[in-house]
């Protein structure tokens, strides 16, 4: 595989009203997602609440989505997590299911070193033929994947790409400068996306994108086509949705944002809450500026 495209948007899981899994609404979101602009979909990530999905969940989930879009676009799982073993047995399922691709977190809370990342990662990396994306976002796992560390990891022939969300402009720019030339290095946050590109990024691993998919699709072609201006044009008028959908921990503005368009997901899982009055305002102001409410 080159590429698993420009526009993957992290796919946020639906529930119905008791909080359980609605896998009618994630059929309809998955095609949704992949008509308004995504090249690919990843699903069982932060932003589809991954921690508190059990395995038969995932398991469904997957294969409805699978199901629903895998003739059109690519899926994703993300199958890491803070147990090399337990990482191994969600990634063979994921591959048996069909997906294109894994995902794979810097294993959270237990702080391995940085051989213990690579470690980790080398060990689901031989037990599965699909391509995989590293994801490293040191704000929620406490550990960032060393520059050096992601240069010994893509010399491992099926780990062809990274979700960088460590906000930091001047690795990711080291990364684009010392990897592979055929190793993509995806935007982790919808706001550093412009930036990220212009230091040799394929694409975003997009939150945003639920709502402004095709937008963010034409900021990548504009840019890769040689229309900066159009790109910064389009980036500018993009920023305060990109903010608004941050202003409280992700997922929560982005379910409530499309619960509130009229696109039913359901509320989110505990320990994560729903958005305050003041921050359910401010949502509400940014969707109706967009015009999407």
């Amino acid at each position: 595989m080159d590429s698993f495209g420009e526009v993957l948007t992290a796919m946020v899981t639906p529930f119905n009203e008791k909080l359980e899994l609605d896998l009618k609404k994630a059929r309809e979101l998955a095609a949704y997602l992949v008509d308004n602009g995504s090249d690919g979909l990843v699903v069982l990530g932060t932003t589809g609440e991954s921690p508190t999905l059990t395995y038969e969940e995932k398991v469904s989930l997957l294969e409805t989505v699978v199901d629903e879009v895998g003739d059109r676009a690519v899926v994703i799982a993300g199958t890491g997590s803070y147990s090399t073993a337990e990482s191994i047995k969600m990634t063979e399922k994921a591959e048996a299911i069909g997906v294109d691709g894994i995902m794979l977190v810097t294993p959270y809370y237990n702080k391995p070193s940085q051989s213990g990342l690579y470690y980790h990662f080398k060990a689901i990396a031989e037990k599965t033929r699909l391509p995989i994306m590293l994801y490293n976002i040191p704000g929620r796992t406490a550990r960032n994947i060393e520059v050096e560390t992601m240069l010994e990891l893509s010399k491992i022939d099926n780990i062809i790409a990274v979700k960088e969300a460590s906000g930091d402009l001047n690795q990711v720019s080291k990364l684009s400068r010392l990897l592979p030339d055929d190793f993509l290095i995806y935007s982790g946050d919808d706001s550093l996306l412009l930036p990220i590109l212009a230091v040799g990024g394929e694409g975003v691993v997009s939150v945003a994108a639920h709502l402004v998919g095709n937008e963010i699709k034409q900021m990548i072609r504009d840019f890769k086509n040689g229309g900066l201006e159009e790109a910064i044009e389009m980036n500018r008028k993009l920023g305060p949705l990109f903010e608004a959908l941050f202003i409280t921990t992700n997922p929560v503005p982005v379910k409530t944002a499309l619960n509130l368009i009229g696109r039913e997901v359901g509320g989110v899982r505990g320990p994560l809450y729903a958005m305050n009055e003041q921050e359910e305002k401010r949502l509400i102001e940014v969707l109706k500026e967009y015009q999407l409410l």
